[in-house]
């Protein structure tokens, strides 16, 4: 029974201590990056390196975006938080020659941390101000049909 119970143990612990790895995009982007050169690779060849682009620009066409993120688990403790080991984003810009323009890499350390207040917003109307007469009124007017309905 012991010997169950110790092989459970092990089969359970050593399932646990494999780390997951979520891949989304194309693989080894910064070693692909190096291999596209700025005024010498085309479409074609871009296309042949990288792939498809992840997302082209809405407004211009000659922008296309690669990505490639990789998210592991951080510790067994944490209960499955997950931490970013690759983020990084390439941007091509294509000229009307269909040759590489401008290219740039953008990856986890150039990402930006954003801070969010707390703080809520106010109304800065009070009953007596004409905001608020002006606003009655219309709420009495969008619910003026509703009152007839239940009236009959």
């Amino acid at each position: 029974m012991k010997y169950l119970v110790l092989l459970m143990f092990l089969f359970t612990l050593s399932c646990s201590l494999n780390k997951v790895k979520n891949n989304h995009g194309v693989v080894s982007l910064k070693d692909k990056f190096d291999k596209i050169i700025v005024n010498t690779s085309n479409r074609n060849d871009i296309i042949n390196i990288l792939g498809p682009p992840s997302t082209k620009s809405t407004f211009d066409n000659n922008v296309w975006i690669y990505i490639e993120r990789k998210k592991t688990n951080s510790s067994i403790f944490k209960l499955g938080n997950q931490k970013f080991e690759k983020n990084n984003v390439v941007v091509l810009e294509i000229n009307n020659k269909g040759l590489l323009h401008k290219k740039e890499l953008y990856d986890l350390n150039s990402m930006n941390k954003y801070d969010f207040t707390e703080k809520k917003t106010t109304k800065s109307y009070d009953k007596d101000s004409y905001i608020y007469s002006v606003l009655s009124s219309l709420r009495e007017k969008i619910d003026a049909p509703k009152k007839r309905r239940t009236k009959k």
